[in-house]
């Protein structure tokens, strides 16, 4: 047997597994990405030897497979967090984003120059690469619906949404202190372009993107019952043209996706205000149904419901793929770094925690809900992501060997020990949700 006929069956059992095995894991305490995790461990070099992907030589492809990853799961992100553009709603997302993550980066710098002798860019980039909670691997702690409306899901669901992008700057920051990037004198480079026209064009072109798409469905299906079908064209179109169009203009992609999606919510959102929630929380129910696609009253609805399934498909097939290939590099390619030992437990019981109580310091909640959200500070493909993007702009090999190995293993922990952790502990923080 060849090696792609093999592969063919792999991969086909394996998606046929996922299909079937759904509702298990549903009741067991663990995810998919912990069982897609060991799958590839037993591809990699030392189980049938089908993974062979260098993580440093390989940087380039594997950055691309993680990028698309992200994007998917980042516009997913957007589209279910149904709510108005208010502070009052937005706050604590905003704060573990900025606060919170620019205390996790100088925690895990400081850990990186002290603890680990790396030099200051090094140890900053570590920090950005790690900062990040992940948008794909976090889904199980996410909103389970748009019309979930507990704070604590809506919180971690908008940090993993924004804080992709929002760890870029530091990211540049790290490579700029290695020599890989112009910061320019006293940083002033950094700051206009990087920091703030960065994050800002990106967020600006997402947004416009994503709000003159969807008018511009609207129109078409109200008024000239055109553009009817083909949803899932639309959100890949608009994913696309998002990211690129944010790329060609010097802004952050992850934002603009992210905002693309929030957009397209939105538009529903003011369509549907004056109409009870119970009825449009049924008409999104019913599922994207083609009969109601062009209905005047249901286009809002259909539109974005029809995105979000298609969407929630394409990430849970990225989620295979990239977890699968990171089980691969573990079992042959990145050896356990010995600090892990002390690095790994400062990272989750100790930086976390502080960065969430010190992000949203003074908001009401409650102790389980601050313990929570210290817990699930889930990394993943996010981080992979920025490493291979920080490699494959120049990275000393050496140093990117000894960043791989941190990163990489904080990745398998995290699916490991979240995995574990995360049906156990949101099913009783449900139950008290319902007692309260």
């Amino acid at each position: 047997m060849n090696f792609f006929t093999l592969w063919y069956v792999v991969v086909g059992l394996l998606l046929v597994a996922m299909a079937l095995s759904g509702r298990l894991l549903q009741r067991l305490p663990l995810t998919s990405s912990l069982l897609y995790l060991l799958v590839g461990a037993a591809l990699g070099p030392v189980g049938l030897g089908l993974i062979r992907i260098d993580p440093v030589t390989g940087a380039p492809l594997l950055e691309r497979l993680t990028e698309v990853a992200v994007i998917i799961s980042l516009f997913t992100a957007g589209l279910k967090l149904r709510t108005r553009l208010s502070l009052a709603r937005w706050g604590m997302p905003l704060r573990l984003a900025t606060l919170s993550m620019v205390f996790t980066v100088a925690a895990v710098a400081a850990l990186g120059t002290f603890g680990l002798g790396l030099p200051l860019g090094a140890a900053i980039l570590l920090g950005a690469v790690l900062a990040p909670t992940d948008p794909v691997l976090a889904s199980d702690v996410q909103l389970a619906s748009p019309f979930d409306r507990d704070r604590l899901r809506f919180a971690l669901t908008g940090e993993a949404g924004l804080n992709d992008g929002t760890a870029f700057p530091f990211v540049m920051l790290g490579l700029g202190l290695l020599g890989l990037h112009e910061l320019g004198e006293g940083a002033w480079r950094w700051w206009a372009v990087d920091v703030f026209w960065a994050v800002g064009a990106g967020l600006v072109v997402g947004w416009l993107l994503g709000d003159l798409t969807g008018r511009l469905v609207l129109y078409l299906r109200r008024r000239r019952q055109e553009a009817v079908g083909l949803d899932d064209f639309l959100a890949l179109g608009l994913i696309a043209l998002s990211y690129g169009v944010a790329l060609m203009v010097a802004g952050y992609g992850f934002l603009a996706v992210f905002a693309a999606g929030l957009a397209l919510r939105n538009i529903e959102v003011r369509e549907n205000r004056e109409r009870p929630i119970e009825e449009v929380r049924n008409a999104a129910q019913a599922g994207a149904n083609a009969e109601i696609a062009a209905d005047p009253r249901e286009v809002p609805i259909f539109m974005t419901q029809a995105a979000l399934e298609f969407n929630e498909q394409l990430e849970r097939i990225g989620e295979v793929a990239v977890v699968v290939l990171v089980g691969g590099l573990l079992a042959g390619f990145v050896p356990p770094p010995s600090a892990l030992v002390w690095f790994l437990p400062l990272l989750f019981l100790v930086i976390r925690p502080l960065a969430v109580w010190f992000g949203l310091l003074g908001e009401p909640l409650t102790r389980l809900q601050l313990a929570l959200t210290g817990w699930f500070g889930i990394r993943g493909i996010g981080s992979i992501y920025y490493l291979m993007y920080a490699i494959a702009h120049g990275l000393e090999a050496d140093l990117s060997r000894t960043l791989t190995g941190l990163v990489v293993w904080t990745v398998a922990v995290s699916v490991l020990v979240h995995g574990i952790s995360v049906t156990p502990l949101m099913n009783f923080y449900g139950q008290l949700q319902k007692r309260g």
